[in-house]
């Protein structure tokens, strides 16, 4: 089960509305055969895996991280297809919470003289599994949010473009790979003029389909997230109708959507969220300035919670202190998941949900 969540692990945040799944083949006490959910989400991994396969499937067991699907939906059934192959024995971790499949894969298994065993490593697969599990189960999709400071709590540096250092950097570019989606302002666009993309060898790729906040469609025409080169596309929100703007934007393949304010005048990011679950969106990564990333923590809309923080004091030389705020928001609520040393600059990834 370990080697199918690896396998797992591969496509995350880009199989679409469909879940990351790795699936493994045993026989004989040896793998025969392993694969996982194939980008934009088909085939399924439990389809990979038995069809490619070079040895003969009879008596074989399989390993699943989740409950094998038991609809037809674009693709037939997985369960259908274990039964075909003839595969003896199945382990799964994590039921289904599509209600199309939910516990129904049990019965159909059992009832073809299939052992089913359900639960190895089912805490592990049920944290992986919390973004998928959300998207089916709540009307928004999973939100992780990331800033940066520096060791005394400064979010921005007078004199340095950057406050972490490269291996943080980098650390970021790998967190846009496993969302579909990347969540910024116009405010961030205009002064950062940001790429929002993976700038990693061999996960370019995989860049999120960018989302960006503009209540008054102040955007920059030539801006780097709305060039043609930068292929993944661009999606607006926006409240300040302009006809002219709005036709300028089309005709770079922007999609253009309007939504309400809330009581504080800002764009209203439950519409906004609601509106991503319903475009197929699961995975969501918050990467903008201190106004917006403190309007998603205090509307409670953050799933899990990275924090970088550089080693670094900037004194005078710093800019927009977040400590207060930050302390004030993760009193009582935080929970500390998971520390990494990023040669000097720490990551901290509290799950806040």
């Amino acid at each position: 089960m370990q080697l199918a969540l690896g396998q797992a692990k591969k496509n995350l945040g880009n199989t679409r509305e469909n879940p990351s799944v790795g699936c493994v083949v045993t026989k004989n006490n040896s793998v025969i055969s392993i694969g996982c959910t194939s980008i934009n989400g088909r085939p399924h991994a439990e389809q990979k895996a038995l069809n490619l396969s070079k040895s003969k499937l009879k008596s074989s067991e399989l390993y699943v991280t989740l409950e094998p699907c038991s609809h037809y939906g674009k693709t037939p059934p997985c369960t259908k297809l274990i039964i075909k192959k003839g595969v003896k024995k199945v382990f799964f971790s994590v039921n289904d919470p599509d209600k199309r499949s939910f516990n129904k894969s049990i019965y159909l298994l059992k009832k073809n003289k299939i052992l089913v065993n359900k639960g190895n490593s089912e805490n592990k697969l049920k944290y992986f599994y919390r973004s998928y599990i959300k998207y089916k189960t709540t009307p928004f999709p999973f939100v992780t949010c990331k800033i940066a400071v520096s060791n005394d709590f400064f979010t921005v540096n007078k004199k340095k473009e950057w406050i972490t250092n490269s291996y943080s950097r980098s650390r970021v570019h790998l967190m846009r790979s496993y969302h579909d989606c990347i969540i910024t302002s116009s405010q961030t666009i205009i002064k950062d003029n940001s790429k929002l993309n993976c700038r990693i060898n061999g996960l370019r790729q995989r860049s999120p389909v960018k989302i960006i906040l503009d209540n008054n469609l102040k955007i920059p025409i030539n801006a780097n997230v709305l060039n043609k080169k930068n292929k993944n596309r661009t999606i607006i929100f926006y409240n300040n109708f302009n006809k002219l703007k709005i036709k300028r934007l089309k005709n770079l393949g922007v999609k253009i959507y309007k939504v309400s304010l809330d009581s504080d005048k800002n764009l209203d990011l439950k519409e906004i969220l609601t509106k991503l679950r319903k475009l197929g969106f699961q995975r969501v990564f918050v990467e903008s300035g201190i106004k917006l990333t403190t309007n998603f923590l205090y509307n409670n809309l953050v799933d899990d919670f990275k924090l970088f923080i550089s080693n670094k004091n900037l004194g005078k030389n710093g800019m927009y202190n977040i400590k207060k705020s930050l302390n004030k928001f993760l009193k009582n609520k935080k929970t500390i998941f998971d520390k990494v040393n990023l040669f000097g600059d720490k990551l901290i990834t509290y799950k806040i949900k």
